[in-house]
């Protein structure tokens, strides 16, 4: 537990400022106590050997609750004033609709310290796109977007239905990727559903990996009523929708290993296929950080920097 009087830390060589450590950042509520941002420090220390390998050459959007959960939250992608000199920045064309034609100069996350830095910015959320950044570029230099590695797809409940349906529909995902020579894992996303992320090539466009993506989900919604590949809220109900869009090179997905910032204190957090069925459930702070002391990260050497390309996708 980082000491909620302390005000400046030596982290990773560099020196972090700390303010208001004892803020509750999720308060509490019947029979949980509040979570402080002096334990938010202490958890993305406990996971950065595997946080920090899914932020790697990834601009950061973050999602900040200076106030903590219940109050005003804002996202984020420039550096902010007052950022560290040695947060390493770099600047990449806009691809959101709020980006214009101008360049965003994003933060790159890629030590302890970094963490820590965002974590005391009540940065309870970190998002990232599914490609990286060409890894020749350096701080301030304009960054290059490298072909996306990996494909996500994200199954989010509609009403009446829960992560028991989304493991239902996890394993049939699972199945027509493997049928592509896809390999899949599980990560239940810290807030209602769950997440699967697959290693690709890193060889094919984001228009590509989307497009495979939509054809994957529209197939199973065809094949399954209770499976939906349309967005719209009021066709949802009683459904699993199956998020292709995530693909999308303009779009961000939340980071493996992150915090949520939702009512309890939760994250996004890798999980085995035997664990999946009516009993999964979300993992809290505590929790998620126990589980990779005790079991490593199931996205080692699958979804890391150091690990090999999956397969091209099929284009037809």
């Amino acid at each position: 537990m980082v000491d909620a009087a302390a005000q400046v830390v030596q982290i990773a060589g560099r020196r972090v400022k700390l303010t208001h450590l004892d803020r509750e950042l999720w308060p509490g509520g019947p029979g949980r106590r509040a979570t402080t941002k002096a334990e938010l420090v202490s958890y993305v220390l406990d996971v950065a050997p595997a946080l920090l390998p899914q932020l790697a050459g990834r601009p950061v959007t973050r999602v900040r609750w200076p106030q903590g959960v219940g109050g005003p939250r804002f996202f984020e992608k420039n550096v902010p004033s007052g950022t560290p000199q040695w947060v390493r920045s770099v600047e990449v064309k806009g691809t959101g609709d709020d980006d214009g034609d101008g360049f965003v100069t994003y933060p790159l996350v890629d030590d302890e310290a970094g963490l820590v830095w965002l974590a005391n910015l009540s940065a309870l959320e970190l998002h990232t796109p599914q490609w990286r950044l060409d890894p020749s570029d350096t701080g301030g230099a304009a960054g290059a977007r490298r072909p996306p590695d990996r494909l996500v797809v994200d199954l989010d409940p509609g009403l009446g239905t829960g992560l028991a349906e989304c493991s239902e529909l996890a394993v049939l995902v699972a199945e027509r990727l493997a049928d592509d020579g896809l390999v899949a894992v599980p990560v239940t996303s810290g807030s209602k559903g769950l997440q699967l992320y697959a290693p690709i090539s890193g060889e094919q466009g984001a228009d590509v990996v989307a497009a495979y993506a939509k054809r994957l989900a529209v197939g199973l919604a065809k094949d399954h009523a209770w499976v939906t590949a349309v967005m719209t809220k009021d066709v949802r109900r009683g459904k699993v929708l199956l998020d292709w869009s995530q693909n999308n090179g303009a779009k961000t997905t939340i980071t493996p290993w992150s915090p949520r910032g939702r009512e309890h204190p939760q994250a996004a957090v890798p999980r085995r296929w035997d664990e999946l069925g009516d009993d999964l459930f979300q993992l809290s702070l505590t929790e998620a950080a126990q589980r990779f002391a005790t079991e490593g990260d199931p996205l080692a050497g699958v979804l890391t920097p150091d690990a090999p390309p999956g397969p091209r996708l099929p284009e037809r």
